[in-house]
């Protein structure tokens, strides 16, 4: 029996010229634009994925931001690539420069089962690594957004904190929130989907660095190298 494969369609919402889709000036000098927020954690998301098998994923944004897809479009290639999950990224706004935010994630107005789970194990997983819950009240939320409407798989969409929030911008610009939010939907993907890890190779290399006439000079490079983290052994040998 041939295992399936499982699908993943994966999606960095909006472009880089999307009007209006960036932090506030002035809670961010540089306006970040909200794809440049959801494409970080994509990519991440991606390079993460390549430690598991069982899986094939599809990007349906354009990668370099340059190309605005329609959510018809990417509702299209998801179902035209018969996608087992779909998962669009995105970055909120609403708060005006205030306090309070946190992270949300959406599905459409009537799903199954199997939708609010992968909606809940994903909302738990990026809470759990990233602690941004803010102070909505209904983090799992419905809408009626065309990607989840037109997708004909489990879909949510992903709010990854609001852009115009003062307790939200400085954590949402930083390196190690796009991080731990990568590992959060990689554990919810591989959880969902059942992945396994690739198998390791387990053999061993040694190196033979080399040979001392003088047992002082043997004992001095083994120590250096020890220092530096690796194991190291002296052998006599007979010449």
């Amino acid at each position: 029996m041939v295992n399936k494969m499982f699908k993943i369609a994966l999606n960095a919402g909006h472009y880089l010229k999307t009007s209006g889709k960036r932090c506030l000036k002035k809670l961010d000098k540089n306006e970040t634009r909200e794809w440049v927020l959801n494409n970080r954690i994509c990519d991440m998301v991606e390079k993460n994925l390549k430690a598991y098998t069982g899986y094939s994923l599809l990007r349906i944004d354009d990668t370099s931001g340059k190309t605005d897809i329609s959510v018809e479009k990417r509702a299209k290639k998801a179902n035209d690539f018969g996608a087992d999950i779909y998962l669009s990224l995105h970055h909120n706004a609403g708060i005006k420069g205030g306090k309070g935010g946190g992270i949300m994630v959406y599905t459409y107005l009537n799903v199954d089962e199997t939708t609010k789970k992968l909606q809940k194990t994903v909302y738990d997983k990026l809470i759990k690594h990233t602690g941004l819950k803010g102070n909505r009240s209904e983090p799992l939320a419905k809408a009626d957004f065309a990607e989840c409407r037109l997708t004909k798989m489990p879909a949510i969409l992903i709010e990854n904190g609001f852009m115009d929030s003062a307790t939200d911008v400085p954590v949402i610009l930083s390196e190690e929130f796009a991080f731990n939010s990568a590992n959060a939907i990689t554990e919810a993907i591989v959880s969902f989907g059942g992945l396994k890890k690739v198998p390791q190779d387990s053999t061993l290399y040694c190196v033979q660095v080399g040979a001392f006439a003088n047992k002082s000079n043997a004992e001095a490079l083994v120590k250096k190298l020890k220092v530096a983290g690796f194991s190291a052994t002296i052998k006599s040998e007979k010449k």
